[in-house]
């Protein structure tokens, strides 16, 4: 065991050796040597307090784990997220049971606590424990001292109490400890935060095995409202448990993915914050809960975007295309030079600038979002369908111009396909609404605009020489993200030109069922290096296989997708060319996309 003062030399597990833990409000990721190597205290993009990911030296970390060799199994407890790390040694088996207790609205609601309890199974086991947080992304100081039993991690900003069950000890920056535990016995720390409203609170091993219990009745009776029923249960309801996982309850926010900078290739420079409200994102997410069954998720996002999203005019379109999850607008992207990043992986960056980007697209996402939510849900409001109104009618107004589009290239303005696609939706959906609904709407204004929409993109997004629809105008540039067109009912999925286009994507962008979303040397997107295969454009790629017929092509295609999952069935956003899992995690994108592929196709199978 490493005393005081000692380096940190520890190794970088990869992205995929780790779980996720949270409650609604903040997550951690724990690696499967027992190590929190991940956690910002209190909300999602709140600086970090772990991020040993992203710099092994100075990002700081928990460790917990036996103080002997021993193999590590890493799995979730039975329909929850309270993840389980098992050690085998020679000496005995033990287990590492970690979790964030689910609180309400009550004056606990900011104690943010994470409780990480040692279960010595068989035989006896040696541990060693050291808690060296680095606050503020490891720039903010901070100083440790005992108080009424805790040992306190104190800096200007955030003050965070650990409690033990056993003896610890602290060179005013880092607290270790070393314990030995029988079979049968059991260690407990828990590390709060703590402030003038909340303070420091002992978690005893048996206040621990209550809170592990309604824990897990928590995350048990939240899935049990689950409609699902398909071929994929286990793996579809892993997904919905981390998409509730990346959701702000306070707000309603729904997160793209709960980390930042995880790089989308080893060494490169696509290291992207997502720990924000994509509007796209979270739109797709509600369209995948509620497909389950789950409608409280997307109620709380419609109160989210009544709220913050408020409608204005700033040059990129009445909407941002991301939000902070407590609705705040401005999210300055900026480099911490002091972090190598994962695997030397620079820049870390924290803010994204992509916040002052065009992308027409996310106006088709949301109002297909409320369109469902109204079928599925509950009928929306005559303030929403205000908003819908507003939306459409400056679709309608600005439908034909350039856009950064849905993946946020850094390469200038283009014509996108896509984004035009899905102003159509966009339009046709609120069209729909009306009519079932029996709602005002100036039918034939919008009508003549979807139906522009419609020729324009089958007369200039078509090409002849390619047979397929291709990314922009006037290029020759195949892109997954045309695999929505039948999937968003703007073409027959059996059309003869959408059938050649299927091919032309498989030939061209996919391989061995994973499917790249372009080719960036063919479209230059203003970034430098490789990426892998897109997840959610793999997912993507089943559903249209499936709606065209190909049952098999499809199945073969989603079930190997199956097997890229880590050992929780969790995915990055991409899978690099290695089958590695690259990009922030979990990503919340893929995740709806198998929701959406496996329902599809089960329901295709019959």
């Amino acid at each position: 065991m490493r005393g005081p003062g000692s380096a940190e030399t520890g190794r970088y597990l990869p992205v995929s050796e780790h779980g996720l833990i949270g409650d609604l409000r903040s997550a951690a990721l724990v690696g499967t040597n027992g190590t929190i190597d991940w956690y910002c205290c209190s909300r999602f993009d709140a600086p970090s307090v772990f991020a040993s990911i992203l710099d092994a030296e100075k990002g700081g970390s928990f460790e917990l784990a036996p103080d002997v060799p021993a193999r590590t199994k890493q799995f979730y407890f039975p329909d929850t997220n309270v993840l389980i790390t098992r050690f085998f040694a020679d000496d005995g088996v033990a287990e590492i049971q970690d979790f964030m207790p689910i609180v309400d609205g009550s004056r606990e609601a900011d104690r943010h606590r994470l409780i990480r309890r040692v279960v010595c199974v068989r035989g006896s086991l040696p541990f060693r424990a050291r808690i060296s947080p680095r606050f503020g992304y490891g720039t903010e100081p901070h100083t440790v001292h005992t108080e009424h039993g805790c040992q306190i991690f104190e800096t200007a900003s955030l003050s965070l109490a650990l409690t033990s069950s056993v003896p610890g000890e602290n060179d005013g920056r880092d607290v270790w400890s070393l314990f030995k535990l029988h079979e049968g016995e059991s260690a407990v720390f828990a590390l709060d935060r703590i402030g003038d409203t909340v303070p420091p609170k002992v978690c005893a091993v048996a206040e621990a095995e209550e809170l592990f219990q309604a824990t897990v009745r928590y995350w048990r009776r939240w899935l049990s409202t689950s409609r699902y029923r398909g071929r994929w249960r286990e793996m579809v309801h892993r997904s919905a448990l981390t998409l509730k996982l990346l959701t702000y309850v306070p707000t309603g926010a729904i997160v793209a993915a709960p980390t930042t900078s995880l790089p989308e290739q080893i060494g490169g420079e696509r290291n992207w914050d997502y720990r924000y409200v994509w509007i796209r994102d979270s739109a797709f997410c509600v369209y995948a809960l509620l497909r389950l069954g789950f409608t409280e998720e997307a109620r709380a996002f419609m109160r989210f975007l009544i709220e913050f999203a408020h409608l204005s005019d700033s040059g990129t379109g009445p909407l941002q295309i991301m939000y902070g999850v407590d609705g705040r607008r401005e999210l300055p992207e900026c480099e911490l030079p002091h972090l190598e990043g994962h695997q030397g992986s620079a820049p870390v960056r924290v803010g994204n600038d992509a916040v002052g980007q065009l992308q027409l697209d996310i106006y088709g996402a949301l109002i297909d979002s409320i369109y469902l939510y109204d079928k599925w849900g509950e009928p929306i409001s005559s303030a929403h369908w205000d908003t819908v109104c507003a939306l459409v009618d400056w679709v309608c107004d600005n439908w034909d111009q350039p856009d950064e589009g849905i993946w946020e290239t850094r390469g200038g303005r283009k014509r996108f396909l896509y984004s035009r696609l899905m102003c159509w939706v966009a339009i046709e959906r609120a069209m729909r609404l009306a009519r079932h609904r029996g709602l005002p709407a100036d039918m034939a204004r919008w009508s003549g605009q979807r139906d522009a929409i419609y020729r324009q993109i089958m007369d200039s997004g078509w090409s002849a020489e390619r047979r397929a629809f291709l990314q922009q105008y006037g290029d020759s540039v195949l892109d997954a993200s045309v695999l929505m067109m039948p999937l968003a009912k703007f073409i027959s999925p059996t059309d003869p030109k959408w059938l050649s286009t299927l091919d032309a994507l498989g030939e061209e962008l996919v391989s061995d069922s994973l499917v790249y979303r372009y080719d960036p040397q063919a479209s230059p997107d203003g970034l430098r290096g490789e990426e892998g295969t897109f997840s959610i454009c793999s997912f993507w790629y089943v559903e249209a296989l499936s709606r065209a017929g190909r049952l098999e092509d499809a199945r073969l295609a989603f079930e190997k997708m199956l097997t890229y999952a880590n050992h929780l069935g969790l995915y990055a956003e991409e899978i690099g060319h290695t089958g590695e899992q690259s990009g922030n995690f979990p990503q919340a994108f893929t995740h709806l996309a198998l929701i959406s592929a496996a329902f599809n196709l089960d329901r295709a199978l019959g």
